[in-house]
C-alpha cells in the first residue's frame, strides 16, 4: 500500500468532499428529526405503533404504513412533502456512502491509472443508485 502526499492548504476535491461528508452526516440526522416531528404532527401519536413510526421516518414510503391501521394512506402520507422528504434522505444517503466508499478504493489503488477508473466507476454506482431510487419514489 502506498502513502499519501499530504495535501496542499486551500479548496481541493478532497477538502470538499470531507466537509460534503460531514455535511450530509449531519442532513440525514436533521432530516430524520424533520420527519420524526412531520409525521407526528400528522396524527401518527394515534396512528402509528413505534415500530412503524421509526420506518416511516427514515423511509416515508406509504407502503409502509398500509398495513397499519390507517384508514386511507393516501389522503394525508402519500403526499409531496413525504417524496421530496425521501429523495433528501436517499441523496444524501447514497451519497454519503459512495463518498466513503471512494475514499477506501482511493486508498487501496495509490496514484496509478486505477484511480481515476475507479472514480469513474463509483461515480457510475452513484449515478445508477440515484436514478433507480427516483424512480421507485416517485412510481410508488
Amino acid at each position: 500500500m502506498q502513502t499519501r502526499s499530504v495535501p496542499q492548504p486551500g479548496w481541493s476535491f478532497e477538502y470538499i468532499m470531507w466537509i460534503f461528508t460531514r455535511i450530509s452526516g449531519l442532513a440525514m440526522v436533521g432530516l430524520a428529526f424533520l420527519g420524526l416531528i412531520g409525521a407526528l404532527l400528522m396524527g401518527a401519536r394515534t396512528q402509528l405503533d413505534l415500530p412503524t413510526l421509526l420506518r416511516w421516518t427514515f423511509f416515508p414510503n406509504p407502503n409502509h404504513v398500509v398495513n397499519s391501521n390507517i384508514p386511507d394512506v393516501t389522503l394525508g402520507w402519500a403526499n409531496a412533502y413525504w417524496q421530496i422528504m425521501q429523495m433528501l434522505i436517499v441523496f444524501f444517503g447514497i451519497s454519503h456512502g459512495c463518498n466513503g466508499f471512494r475514499v477506501v478504493v482511493e486508498d487501496y489503488t495509490g496514484n496509478t491509472i486505477v484511480r481515476p477508473m475507479m472514480r469513474g466507476a463509483v461515480f457510475v454506482v452513484w449515478l445508477f443508485l440515484l436514478i433507480v431510487a427516483i424512480f421507485v419514489i416517485l412510481s410508488s
